[in-house]
């Protein structure tokens, strides 16, 4: 029987059934459901109304804790006042008023701002901006792009043809032609070291090797996030993002930094560019843009990039045909001015630094426990990797799934237990985070 002619399933009466969920065991979840019904603060809290610490705030979206006010109010003035309006061809004050001032708060050079609706859209934008850019200067050769392994730009074709985690990339073809990847930084030398490791900026020299069997001439650009993060949290080590810079520079490669979860704190700065001190010619932010309260992404570029491909376009012409239904959202562009007032108001970023030392403290002594293989973290974002048990991973997601019952909201990638707590946490639920993994390590 053909797939068109084959009955359907008879209709399901449990309302679990119906939506397909992403990223996740969904024949599992339907066995074990692991449901949230509301959030306040640092918490969220279940059907049966127990509360469970956000480990992992939200998706790295949420630093400041869910249920601001602020935030709250901001998006319903707006939706009184405005809606939506199409992007296209209009604008809308707050979106003109957010550019600003994200590009007062940007690296400097980085002035220009596009948005869109999540870091999947993102990465696609910025990948179309070095093609066009290149283009628009007569280098149109240059339509090769550089990725990293265990690297993670988005679901979207360009974004997982230049990332580097094999799950995303192997039930969908080839991807994008002519994408060659930088080796990981995970290397041995490296485990157990909190920080930037002092072992394998030599790793950045692969990009050098690609433009030697390729050519300079036919890279358009180079994207690494400072700090992987969905692959487990791998810290470059020292000196490793600077040498990306020269190498790029010296050849006419564009370098894009992936700062999606790195962006707005994660590290105790404004950005991951400001923390190592590497300014890339493009960015990409999301998440924390408006504290997850409605989807929204922005890519920051250059001004000398915008106004190439500006001037290569004729009068009165479309100069980039890119762009998404819902880029520059009223609404959003308001969730996120009242974000980042929260961010300068409250001074947010100094007190990223402030916990993270004894954060980072508490993960490194876990060096030494029965099963665990490696601890790693920079700022506010931490890993323990535990050692498989079975197949890769199965232990990682067991550990995710008991620390739900337990109390806590956490990532795991593959056996790497992720936390990213928000920045609104004291120092004693920090704690308490860590000793709930610290019991199920030990159970596990």
């Amino acid at each position: 029987m053909s797939a068109a002619t084959r009955p359907s399933p008879p209709a399901s009466n449990d309302p679990l059934v119906h939506q397909w969920m992403p990223f996740t065991a969904n024949r599992q979840f339907m066995e074990q459901p692991r449901i949230i019904a509301r959030a306040e603060g640092v918490y969220y809290y279940n059907t049966r109304g127990d509360k469970l610490l956000d480990g992992s705030s939200g998706l790295y979206c949420i630093p400041l804790g869910h249920g601001r006010r602020e935030i709250r109010e901001a998006v319903t003035r707006q939706m009184e006042e405005l809606d939506y309006a199409p992007p296209f061809q209009y604008g809308v004050p707050t979106a003109f008023r957010l550019a600003h001032e994200l590009s007062q708060m940007l690296p400097t050079g980085l002035n220009r701002v596009m948005f869109a609706g999540g870091g999947s859209e993102a990465v696609e934008t910025a990948l179309k901006v070095a093609l066009q850019y290149h283009r628009a200067r007569g280098e149109g050769s240059r339509m090769r792009f550089i990725g990293r392994e265990r690297g993670y730009h988005g679901v979207n074709f360009g974004g997982w043809s230049v990332g580097g985690m094999v799950n995303n990339r192997k039930a969908f073809g080839v991807g994008l032609p002519g994408v060659a990847h930088l080796r990981h930084t995970h290397i041995k030398e490296n485990f157990f070291e909190m920080g930037e490791g002092t072992h394998g900026a030599e790793l950045a020299d692969d990009l050098e090797r690609f433009v030697n069997l390729h050519g300079a001439d036919t890279i358009a650009a180079c994207i690494v996030e400072p700090i992987a993060g969905s692959t487990g949290i791998l810290v470059p080590p020292k000196g490793y993002l600077k040498r990306l810079r020269e190498i790029c520079t010296k050849h006419g490669i564009l370098l894009i930094f992936d700062e999606v979860i790195t962006g707005f704190g994660r590290t105790g700065q404004a950005f991951a560019a400001d923390t190592f001190d590497v300014t890339p010619d493009i960015m990409t932010l999301a998440k924390a843009l408006t504290n997850g309260v409605i989807p929204m992404a922005a890519v920051a570029v250059r001004e000398d990039i915008q106004q190439t491909i500006l001037d290569a376009a004729p009068e009165d012409n479309v100069e980039f045909y890119h762009g998404y239904t819902y880029s520059a959202h009223p609404v959003a562009c308001a969730a996120a001015l009242a974000t980042l007032k929260i961010f300068r108001d409250e001074d947010i970023f100094a007190r990223v630094r402030a916990l993270a030392p004894a954060f980072l403290e508490q993960v490194g002594a876990f060096k030494g426990m029965d099963g665990v293989v490696d601890t790693r973290g920079f700022g506010l974002l931490g890993a323990i990797e535990i050692a498989p048990k079975g197949k890769p991973g199965a232990r990682g997601f067991a550990l995710l799934r008991k620390a739900f019952e337990a109390g806590l909201v956490l990532r795991a990638a593959g056996d790497s237990i992720v936390l990213a707590p928000p920045f609104v946490a004291t120092p004693d639920e920090l704690t308490q985070m860590l000793e709930i993994i610290r019991k199920l390590i030990k159970e596990t």
